[in-house]
């Protein structure tokens, strides 16, 4: 049986006292929680849709390299939207840092998201070499 590997959310979002872990390995395989647009004080990017994904992201970026994985070793994304309608707008974002080998993706809207955020996206990612 595989083992499996709990990591906290970063040192620098522990004042929010968050109740999940922010990724969980399992074998080779690397599960993220839902990464929001917000900076390292835990407050939403300004600038709406594109600099939420953005950041979003950006933060999926950091968690991926601090658990031994990458951008290009992720395979599979879920996108929550606030509002559907942005759901092109998140795309132009998207693809800048997945494309040309885009993973699996499930997207859909919700009747809202964690701090009032338009997007959330979660990962899984495989790890090693």
């Amino acid at each position: 049986m595989d083992e499996i590997e709990y990591f906290p959310v970063a040192a620098s979002l522990g004042s929010m006292r968050l109740p999940f872990s922010e990724a969980v390995r399992v074998g080779s395989m690397l599960y993220l929680s839902g990464a929001l647009g917000i900076d390292a004080t835990g407050a939403l990017v300004p600038g709406g849709i594109e600099a939420e994904t953005r950041q979003a992201i950006e933060n999926i970026r950091a968690v991926l390299e601090r658990h031994d994985s990458s951008m290009a070793r992720v395979i599979k994304c879920t996108a929550m939207l606030a509002d559907m309608a942005e759901w092109a707008a998140m795309n132009r974002v998207y693809v800048e840092y997945f494309a040309p080998n885009l993973p699996a993706r499930s997207a859909f809207g919700a009747s809202g998201l964690a701090l009032g955020g338009r997007v959330e996206i979660e990962c899984i990612a495989t790890i090693g070499e």
